[in-house]
């Protein structure tokens, strides 16, 4: 059985499990408290981060890219990263945008500080850091609307992990409330077509113990 280990918010372990689905595999999550370090599970990726997949013949992968390119070389049926070199290119570029610099500029400051502080017993949320992942959010869902114009999808024609990635990350900011859609009407559409996928859907299920999500956040219409 193909396993993947995961962390309920973590951007990076939903980005697989969308993939996943979407190649449709079959797979089991298995729960990991990443921060908590268990030997086990450094054992099988020593860096100590989720994801990771342990394939059905015992194959251990780690990193989300990483694991991305294997699934989509291995699992050939529906390409996610781009059927040619320009598009491959195209894909990786913006998957890379929103995987480090989205990440980087907004997700560590509001996930980070909000749920992984608690986690961690790290004290009290660094206001400084919310207000200025607060402050970079809409210059990403305005690039969001910028590509979405112009394209079908954030890469092209086709629906790829670019738009995988970037919806891992809103997704996991929406489920503490923190992005303002409705300034954002071109990502809002761009974001709701993604929702109603069925690869998707799971993410919608995911309820954190004593951290609700707000209602519109499984809602597929807003």
């Amino acid at each position: 059985m193909r396993v993947l280990y995961h962390t309920l918010l973590s951007p990076a372990a939903r980005k697989v499990r969308i993939v996943l689905r979407e190649k449709n595999l079959d797979f089991t999550l298995k729960a990991e408290r990443a921060w908590e370090r268990r030997p086990e599970f450094l054992a099988l990726n020593p860096a100590g981060e989720v994801p990771v997949l342990i394939e059905p013949d015992g194959t251990v992968l780690a990193d989300s890219t990483a694991i991305v390119e294997y699934l989509d070389e291995v699992y050939r049926e529906k390409l996610l990263i781009g059927i040619n070199p320009v598009d491959r290119a195209e894909v990786r570029r913006l998957s890379a945008w929103f995987d480090v610099k989205m990440n980087l500029e907004v997700t560590e400051n509001l996930l980070g500080e909000k749920m992984m502080k608690r986690y961690l017993g790290l004290g009290q949320p660094n206001s400084q850091a919310i207000r200025a992942g607060h402050a970079n959010l809409p210059h990403h869902l305005e690039y969001i609307g910028y590509l979405v114009e112009r394209r079908r999808w954030l890469a092209g024609d086709h629906f790829s992990i670019a738009d995988i990635t970037a919806a891992a990350q809103l997704s996991s900011l929406d489920y503490l409330g923190d992005v303002p859609w409705d300034d954002h009407e071109l990502a809002k559409e761009w974001y709701a077509r993604i929702k109603s996928r069925p690869s998707f859907r799971p993410n919608l299920a995911d309820h954190v113990p004593g951290v609700p999500p707000p209602p519109h956040y499984a809602d597929l219409d807003f």
